[in-house]
């Protein structure tokens, strides 16, 4: 099995950023619009992209403020089984480049004070492949999709997640 893994820094809250990975209207704002999702465990959320194309997970693991745990059910056959995760780390500056170094340049680039780390794991898959590829660069797009909107009020949702400007 191969994982997926990201990690980067958003200037927000880490309320504001649970806010954005466990309700339909924060979903919607990055990652693609008409979610429907409840921030409650065992619930199914529900990710429409193309016509007749929808992402079904089950929301497995709810930590207020902390931590997301979701199980694919439904999407690309290389999704279904996965699992995915998003936790969410909050330290000052010096703690944080103690404890994740390779967060440093993210770190020294920013310009507020409140930092949280995102660390995105979206495991379990069979083998790397071309969509394996793929889904790890689009996820990357995501997440800077997520920090624009943690960050301006404004992401970029599919199907605008590759624009530039």
């Amino acid at each position: 099995m191969v994982d997926i893994r990201h990690t980067l820094i958003i200037e927000a809250l880490p309320q504001l950023i649970y806010q954005a990975l466990t309700t339909s209207e924060g979903l919607s704002s990055w990652w693609t619009p008409h979610t429907e999702a409840t921030p409650e465990t065992g619930t199914i959320a529900r990710f429409p992209f193309a016509d007749n194309y929808v992402k079904e997970m089950r929301i497995i693991e709810l930590i207020s403020n902390d931590f997301v745990k979701w199980h694919c059910l439904e999407g690309d056959k290389e999704w279904i089984g996965t699992s995915l995760t998003f936790k969410l780390v909050q330290h000052n500056q010096s703690a944080m480049i103690t404890a994740y170094p390779e967060v440093k340049g993210q770190l020294e680039q920013g310009s507020l004070s409140v930092k949280t780390l995102l660390l995105f794991e979206h495991k379990n898959w069979k083998d790397y492949s071309p969509s394996y590829a793929e889904c790890s660069y689009t996820w990357a797009i995501f997440l800077n999709s997520l920090k624009l909107y943690c960050e301006t009020g404004k992401g970029r949702p599919w199907p605008t997640q590759h624009q530039i400007g």
